[in-house]
């Protein structure tokens, strides 16, 4: 069978423009620390190789705890509650207006 033409799927396809290099990453990026009820926005960065699903790129999520240096991460997506395990490069802590 010939295989030209195989859309590929791994998990950096169709991401062209939204894991583009947009600043410089320094190592504070990947040092933060964040506490049980922050909200943070979710913003990837492609310099790491663990990242969360694109989907997720931009969304608000409040951090709910810890598993190892990564951050357990809850948000609603399309009406359902989802949980996340992010590490902190992947983060942005936010102020949320109440």
């Amino acid at each position: 069978m010939n295989e030209v033409g195989k859309k590929s799927k791994g998990p950096r396809a169709r991401t062209r423009h939204k894991l583009q290099q947009k600043e410089v990453v320094t190592p504070n990026r990947f040092l933060q620390k964040f506490e049980i009820g922050d909200y943070v926005a979710i913003d990837i960065c492609p310099s790491s190789h663990n990242f969360p699903h694109p989907r997720f790129h931009g969304k608000v999520a409040k951090v709910v705890g810890r598993r190892g240096a990564a951050y357990i991460l809850e948000l609603e997506d399309f009406g359902k509650k989802k949980t996340l395990i992010v590490t902190p490069e992947h983060l942005k802590r936010i102020e949320v207006k109440r």
